[in-house]
């Protein structure tokens, strides 16, 4: 209910630009367990909406090009922050696409600029979409969590991934998916984005009137 109205902005200007073939999920491990940056490779995942296949041979692809992402099932059991995209993407498409799950449980700078190349390498001519998906700011008061949600998100904007690091940083900005978010624009500054576009942002407290500890969500696209 706070962070779906935000997110449907996105996948309301993906259902305009027509199919796409594979979906790469970046999502942060919140429960610590399995590898520090972990593929699955294989099977569905299963929604109220049915089933989505994961694509083997992208996944695989993505091993091999990488040394430091694992196959691990056990980062993923627990975890909710690529599952919840899944719905969006059913709803617009079906069960006509495949995805690659992506859990970091490392998201240091270095692993997700190596994420980021790498993505960009397998995903080189694939109709494909790269999803990073985070919140932001965690339990402060509106005010200040909108203040320092707009410095990371103008960061994103501008593709200045060593910038939004830094400022996550600085001004301890609970985001808890910067690592999948660096990734992104590492992945869409070598594939030739310039430049990326805010199309929404809001706080749980625009949702229920109590701005008193909030989180906030934002919606951005990164476009060749």
């Amino acid at each position: 209910m706070y962070s779906g109205p935000i997110a449907a902005n996105a996948y309301h200007r993906l259902a305009s630009d027509g199919l796409v073939d594979v979906f790469v999920i970046l999502g942060p491990n919140h429960h610590g367990l399995g590898s520090g940056v972990a593929v699955m490779n294989a099977g569905v995942w299963r929604t109220p909406l049915g089933d989505v296949e994961i694509d083997a041979e992208t996944a695989k692809e993505v091993m091999r090009s990488s040394g430091i992402i694992d196959v691990d099932e056990s980062a993923h059991s627990y975890e909710h922050a690529v599952e919840v995209q899944l719905p969006f993407l059913q709803y617009v498409y079906g069960s006509s696409f495949k995805f690659v799950p992506i859990s970091f449980l490392m998201q240091d700078l270095e692993t997700c600029r190596d994420v980021g190349e790498t993505l960009s390498e397998v995903l080189k001519g694939k109709n494909a979409v790269v999803i990073a998906s985070t919140d932001m700011t965690h339990y402060e008061p509106h005010r200040r969590a909108t203040e320092k949600d707009k410095k990371a998100i103008e960061a994103v904007v501008e593709l200045d991934e060593e910038l939004f690091y830094s400022l996550i940083d600085t001004y301890k900005i609970s985001t808890c998916g910067y690592g999948p978010v660096t990734a992104l624009i590492t992945s869409a500054k070598r594939a030739g984005v310039k430049k990326g576009e805010l199309l929404s942002y809001k706080t749980s407290g625009d949702i229920t009137g109590d701005t008193s500890a909030v989180v906030g969500y934002a919606s951005l696209i990164f476009e060749k």
